[in-house]
């Protein structure tokens, strides 16, 4: 018994409450990017649903280990849906860097087949609350010990080439805290990219504000950058000057010329960025930005805004299911007509789709379709979120 596109956006805006918490495997909480999650396996897409959360705990929907221990069995109330298995720690989890830094705390496992790092785990904005984004714990993670502040080039390298090799990685994303100069995080990701590039051939996702110069996104592609992420998260000013005032300064104008000058560079589709539907934006304006965006051939992730404990919206509500069933059912289709596709991205978070049932409503009769990779054997549980 499988779970349709609807349950699975039902159950990312509602959460899981897991029924045995200490069979629940590996699980990372804190951190920068979507946390409080777990990522189980419908089928042929992963997708990863909180867990953690207050609001979780008082979700209909629950989830309980199998006798095997092979499957997780998803309830609603005490009806059951179906179920889900769960990806395996990878192996290079097992390694050490020379200087006896642990590979997951360089970069984790996200979803069943991406690998993703944050290379700076602080940020200007973060610690003074009149900047910080309200929704973000980027540096949680590092307080806790979990990972370092700033990845080198030459550790990037050296953990990627080991997740292709040992756990059949397919796809790596580099997301960055905000540095104080004006290239924004670009000349971090530029170099990084770089030096993961030469030592293996594997598609990379960059992800930052945009930064002050065009050039930088020549600067990305030339180092072996295959497409870009800059993230508006929220759609108006009016929302972003409540949640995220550093993030804010940025303004929506500048967001668009770099997004023209992006695809420019990398090409349609291949330029993305998250919208966090529920932070106070209407469907309208979510989707009157996103259909702007899929206009110039920027794929708009619009995921449901999950509250992340020790941040400020800790408390606040999760998203509506219903308004994102309308609009996942009108942008799957827009998408597939402009033809950027998550299918036919190089690499990124819309190619992984995880973190949204966006994917699952594009158009089932695109060219070229592809589905994420099953949960592999050759992996035991997941750590799922960004270093």
């Amino acid at each position: 018994m499988s779970l349709d596109k609807q349950q699975i956006t039902d159950i990312q805006t509602q959460g899981l409450r897991w029924i045995d918490p200490e069979n629940m495997g590996l699980n990372r909480r804190g951190g920068a990017g979507p946390t409080d999650h777990k990522a189980l396996c419908f089928e042929q897409q992963t997708s990863m649903v909180p867990v953690f959360s207050e609001q979780a705990h008082n979700s209909p929907f629950s989830a309980q280990v199998d006798a095997s221990g092979s499957q997780v069995l998803i309830f609603e109330e005490d009806k059951l849906l179906g179920s889900a298995s769960l990806p395996n720690t990878p192996r290079f989890y097992a390694l050490n860097t020379a200087d006896g830094i642990p590979y997951s705390h360089i970069a984790t496992l996200h979803s069943n087949n991406v690998l993703a790092t944050t290379v700076l785990q602080t940020c200007v904005r973060y610690r003074n609350r009149d900047t910080s984004c309200q929704f973000c714990a980027i540096e949680e993670s590092l307080t806790a010990g979990k990972t370092i502040a700033q990845k080198t080039p030459a550790q990037l390298a050296e953990v990627a080439k080991a997740a292709v090799e040992l756990d059949g990685i397919e796809q790596m994303i580099m997301t960055t805290g905000t540095p104080a100069g004006l290239d924004r995080g670009a000349k971090v990701l530029t170099a990084c990219a770089a030096a993961v590039k030469q030592a293996v051939n594997i598609p990379i996702q960059a992800q930052c504000e945009p930064p002050a110069d065009d050039i930088w996104f020549d600067r990305m592609k030339a180092a072996g950058i295959d497409a870009l992420g800059m993230h508006l998260e929220a759609v108006t000013d009016r929302v972003r000057n409540k949640i995220m005032p550093g993030k804010a300064t940025v303004p929506l104008s500048r967001y668009f010329s770099a997004y023209k000058a992006a695809v420019n560079v990398f090409g349609k589709g291949n330029v993305s960025t998250y919208i966090l539907a529920g932070l106070g934006d209407t469907e309208e304006e979510i989707l009157t930005i996103s259909e702007k965006l899929i206009d110039i051939g920027v794929y708009p992730f619009v995921v449901p805004f999950v509250p992340v404990a020790g941040t400020p919206l800790a408390n606040a509500p999760m998203a509506d299911s219903a308004m994102l069933n309308r609009l996942f059912s009108k942008l799957g289709p827009a998408i597939s007509a402009r033809g950027i596709n998550s299918s036919g991205q190089a690499a990124g978070c819309a190619k992984c789709g995880a973190c949204s049932s966006l994917k699952s409503y594009e158009s089932t009769t695109r060219q070229n379709a592809h589905t994420d990779m099953p949960c592999s054997s050759t992996l035991t549980e997941e750590s799922a979120y960004h270093a």
